[in-house]
C-alpha cells in the first residue's frame, strides 16, 4: 500500500490574502511560521476577508528577509512594509477583533494602510501580531489548556487531502451539466496537502504525524464563501457550497478538510510521510 505524503504546504502571510507554497516550513505550537501573523482590519479594527471582498485574493504578500512584506495587487505598485516596532518598545498596539476574539496587535503603518485602503476602496488598516503571547484560545470544545492561534479563523492548520479533492470533483461533475469546476485545491487554502490516501480517510483520523512532527485532528472544517471565490480572479461561484451541502453536511456545517492543532514544533517537508498514530 503507499505511504500517504505531504504534497504541498502553504502560509498565508497576510489574512485572507494570496497564499505561498514553501518546500519547508517550521510548525510552532500556533500554526506555521510565517502563517497569518498579518491581518486587515476595518476603521473598527474588526479583521475583514474574502468573505465580504473577494478581490483579496489578488493581493500578493511575499515575506522579506527580515520579517516584513511586499504587498502587490492589480493596478498598484508594490510596497514593502517593514516589521512594525514592537510593542515593548513603543507600546503601540491597538484591539482589533477576529470572530469576537479581541487581540492586541501593532499597526503596520500609515504607508500599508494607505496602499490596501486604496486597493479597496473604503478605509482599512494592516496589523501586525509581534507577540505570540497575544495569540488567541483555540475553542476549548475542541482544544487542550493552553492550545492557541494567531489570526487564523480558529485552529492552527488545515489539512486536505487530493483523493477527497478528486472526489468532490466527481460529485460537482456529476450534479448537471453545467456544473462548475474540476475546483483546484487553493479554493480551500489549505496548509497541509496529502496525496496517497482514499477519499475522505481524513474523516477517521484521530492523531497523526507527518515527518517528526505529532498533530491531533480536532474537527472537521466547516467551509464559508471563500470557497466559492475563484483565488486568481476573486469571482464567486455557486460551488463548492451547493454540492458539499448535498454530500458533506456535519453537525449543520460543509465540512471539507480537517482541523489540526500541533503537539510540538518542529519541520515540515514536502514529500515527508504521513503515519496515523490513531
Amino acid at each position: 500500500m503507499t505511504t500517504p505524503r505531504l504534497s504541498a504546504l502553504h502560509i498565508y502571510p497576510v489574512k485572507s490574502v494570496r497564499g505561498r507554497a514553501p518546500k519547508e516550513v517550521g510548525v510552532e505550537l500556533w500554526g506555521l511560521a510565517g502563517d497569518r501573523r498579518w491581518m486587515v482590519v476595518d476603521a473598527a479594527g474588526r479583521f475583514v476577508t474574502q468573505r465580504e471582498r473577494p478581490e483579496l485574493a489578488l493581493v500578493e504578500a511575499e515575506p522579506t528577509h527580515d520579517g516584513g512584506l511586499r504587498l502587490g495587487g492589480p493596478g498598484r505598485e508594490v510596497l514593502t512594509v517593514p516589521v512594525p516596532v514592537t510593542a515593548p518598545l513603543s507600546g503601540a498596539t491597538v484591539p482589533v477583533t477576529v470572530w469576537g476574539d479581541k487581540v492586541e496587535a501593532v499597526p503596520a503603518g500609515d504607508a500599508a494602510a494607505a496602499w490596501l485602503s486604496a486597493y479597496l476602496g473604503t478605509e482599512v488598516a494592516l496589523v501586525y501580531l509581534d507577540d505570540p503571547a497575544r495569540r488567541r484560545p483555540v475553542d476549548p470544545d475542541f482544544a487542550l489548556p493552553g492550545d492557541s492561534v494567531t489570526f487564523a479563523d480558529g485552529f492552527p492548520l488545515l489539512l486536505t487531502t487530493t483523493a477527497s479533492l478528486d472526489a468532490l470533483n466527481a460529485l460537482i461533475a456529476g450534479g448537471d451539466r453545467s456544473a462548475e469546476g474540476p475546483l483546484p485545491m487553493d479554493r480551500f487554502r489549505p496548509n497541509a496537502v496529502i496525496d496517497g490516501t482514499e477519499a475522505w480517510a481524513e474523516d477517521g483520523w484521530r492523531r497523526i504525524r507527518i515527518g517528526d512532527v505529532t498533530f491531533r485532528v480536532v474537527k472537521p472544517c466547516g467551509r464559508c464563501v471563500i470557497t466559492t471565490t475563484d483565488q486568481r480572479t476573486g469571482e464567486r461561484g455557486r460551488e463548492p457550497l451547493r454540492t458539499l451541502a448535498r454530500h458533506r453536511r456535519v453537525g449543520g456545517q460543509l465540512v471539507f478538510g480537517q482541523n489540526l492543532i500541533p503537539e510540538h514544533p518542529g519541520t515540515l517537508r514536502v514529500g515527508d510521510a504521513l503515519f496515523v498514530m490513531d
